[in-house]
This record gives structure tokens, sequence and C-alpha cells, in this order.
């Protein structure tokens, strides 16, 4: 009887050990995930309290956030470039939502204006700074450049690999992706969402975005039992540079400004152009005419000299 209890107790054990092995996060490895003894998983982003719906793609804010947690006396992977207005990766505030609060500061009290993707799109300033609004980003343009081939895909082979990608990988619905342009070996991925048309199950295109460049750039938010496979045709499509451009449905508030700076740039070399050229003219008509004159005073002399007499 004991030994039958005792076969009985390691079979337990080792249904609750596989059971507590299966409790992971399909969509985001960076979470704690425990199972309570009803069997319900539930997983929380690491360093924080904040629960994580695993059944669909977590908010760009908080994955941000969960890079920035030590772990094992090391910081998670940051993006080699990160992005394209080279204000690398920070440490967001986030809404309880998830989404980005529109005002961002650092340990320095330096504070800027984010959009929807968390991207800078004022000057910075001091704690004073004041952001009325976090603005959309309703346009991301992906551009991407995959290896050199044998043999080049044709335009549609490539715009229905990856409409299939980002609907069953990033759970996109397929009308948020506007187009797939296909030129070898550039392709450009146009993805377009507005508040009136996201429904509250949707995923943000700014999230399937950071998503998709975690998995390109090799540091996949999904677990490693999930890694990206492109494929066109049966063939591997390996994709080796990425760049994402954000597009807001109000301009960058810093963008005059970097205008009149450019302009303001492109006035002094002109003018500075045109000074070095009048001197230069002035330079040179200055010593034509000295040349000139010099010429002048001696044939003057030669006229002005006395004609000797013969005898």
């Amino acid at each position: 009887m004991e030994s039958q209890f005792g076969v009985l107790l390691i079979l337990v054990l080792v249904v609750a050990s596989s059971g507590q092995e299966s409790c992971t996060c399909a969509t985001n490895k960076w979470t704690v995930c425990t199972k309570d003894v009803s069997g319900i998983c539930t997983c929380t982003l690491v360093g924080s309290n904040h629960r994580v719906d695993c059944s669909t793609l977590t908010s760009k804010c908080l994955l941000m956030k969960a890079q920035m947690i030590p772990r094992k006396g090391k910081r998670f992977h940051r993006p080699h470039s990160g992005f394209l207005d080279n204000d690398g990766i920070y440490n967001p505030d986030c809404e309880d939502s998830g989404i980005f609060k529109a005002r961002q500061c650092n340990q320095t009290d330096t504070c800027w204006c984010v959009n929807t993707a968390g991207v800078r799109r004022t000057e910075k300033g001091d704690k004073s700074l004041r952001c009325s609004e976090l603005v959309r980003t309703s346009w991301i343009y992906i551009e991407l450049k995959h290896k050199k081939m044998s043999s080049t895909f044709e335009d549609p082979e490539v715009a229905n690999a990856l409409k299939h990608l980002f609907q069953n990988r990033y759970k996109l619905h397929p009308k948020y992706i506007a187009d797939v342009k296909y030129d070898s070996p550039f392709i450009q991925v146009r993805l377009s969402q507005n508040d009136f048309e996201k429904s509250d199950n949707d995923v943000d295109i700014a999230d399937v975005a950071y998503y998709f460049e975690k998995d390109i750039k090799d540091n996949s938010i999904f677990h490693s039992n999930n890694t990206l496979k492109v494929s066109v045709n049966g063939q591997a499509l390996d994709i080796e540079k990425i760049l994402i451009y954000y597009v807001d449905e109000k301009p960058p508030e810093f963008s005059a400004r970097r205008m009149i700076a450019g302009i303001t740039a492109v006035v002094t070399v002109v003018t500075l152009t045109a000074v070095f050229g009048v001197t230069v003219l002035v330079i040179l008509r200055w010593q034509r005419t000295r040349k000139y004159k010099k010429v002048e005073i001696k044939e003057m002399g030669e006229m002005r000299r006395p004609t000797l007499q013969l005898p």
C-alpha cells in the first residue's frame, strides 16, 4: 500500500512539474509565469507586477521598460541601431493600459514629448515641458533588404508572404497592411492605423513593428521555440537590414526649427561663397589695375625722356 502511495505521489509531482514548465507566455519571454492550483497560468512583466495578456502582443512601452530591468547583473539586449530618431532605448513611463505617457523624462530631469510609438517628436526641455496629447503614429514604413540570391522573387509572391506573416505571427488585421512593394533586394511594408478604426482588440502597428524589428535582429520577444522564419514559395527570405520610419497624424514640433536651422546653414554657406567670390574678383581687378598703372607710368616716362640733339 505504501509503495502504491509513493508511486502515486511521484506521478503527481511529475505532472505538477510538467505543468509548471508549460506555464509560459508564448508572446513575451520577458515575463514571470506561475500556475495556481486550478491550473490557470498567470504571467507578469519582469521587474513589475503588471499582468501580461499572452494571447496578444505586449505593448511596446512595457517591452522597453522590461529591457531596462537588470537581469543577472546585465541589462537586456539593446537594439544595435535603435530608432531613426537616434535617441535609442530609454526607460519609459507607461499608462496602466500599457501605452506611452505623452511626456517622458530621464533621471537628469530632461523631458520630451513622444508619439504612440514612443519616438520623440519635440525638442528636449526641463520638467516644465508640457505635452498636451499623445499624438498617434498613423503610418509606419518598414524598409527591408534581403541578402543576395541566385534568383529574385516576384512582387506578388513577396507581398503575399509578408502579409501572411504579419497576420498570423503578429495578429495584425489585414486592413492595416496598406501596401507591400518589392524591388530586389529591397522591400517596403507600409502599415496604416488611425484611432477611429482601431478597436480595443486590435494590436497596435507600433507594437507589431517593434516585435518584427526584434525578430529580424535575432532578439525575438517570442519564446526561443518560436523563431522567425520567412519564406517565399518555400525559399527562405533572409533579411539582413531593417529601417523603420514613423509618420504621425500631426507633424513633429521640432521640424520647423530644424528646417530653419538647415536653411540658415545653406544661406550662410551661399553668403560666404559669394563674399569669397567677390573678394577674389576685387583682388584680381586691383592687381590688373596696378599692372596697367605700372605700364602706363613706364610708357609716360619713356615719352618724356629728352631727345638727343645730333651735332
